[in-house]
């Protein structure tokens, strides 16, 4: 098994990919993942809690559809997982970069 930080760091920030074609940020960590799990030493621990991350944040954004309704609670929803999507990918790269453990609040996880 071979260290790759940039592929790491990478597959961070492949998720900023959401904010140019829309689901980009999910595939291409996912087949990044999928491919190099077990060739990258750490892959499998960023792929994963990377996964963890985006599947919770769907989770977390059809729960705000319905409170758009209620005083408005999805809208602050939306822009606290619209602040997420961009903050956290950055600072998990950072983190790859150094060679520390990825952190996603509010993850489920979902992938062990």
């Amino acid at each position: 098994m071979k260290e790759n930080k940039q592929l790491l760091v990478l597959t961070h920030l492949s998720q900023l990919l959401d904010f140019v074609s829309g689901i980009g940020g999910f595939v291409v960590p996912l087949i990044l993942w999928l491919l190099k799990k077990d060739e990258v030493y750490g892959m499998d621990v960023h792929g994963k809690a990377i996964l963890n991350f985006r599947i919770t944040m769907f989770i977390y954004l059809l729960i705000c559809i319905p409170l758009v309704l209620l005083l408005g609670l999805g809208i602050i929803g939306f822009i606290v997982i619209g602040i997420s999507y961009l903050i956290f990918p950055i600072i998990n790269a950072i983190r790859a970069n150094n060679n520390e453990t990825p952190k996603y609040p509010f993850s489920i996880r979902f992938i062990n």
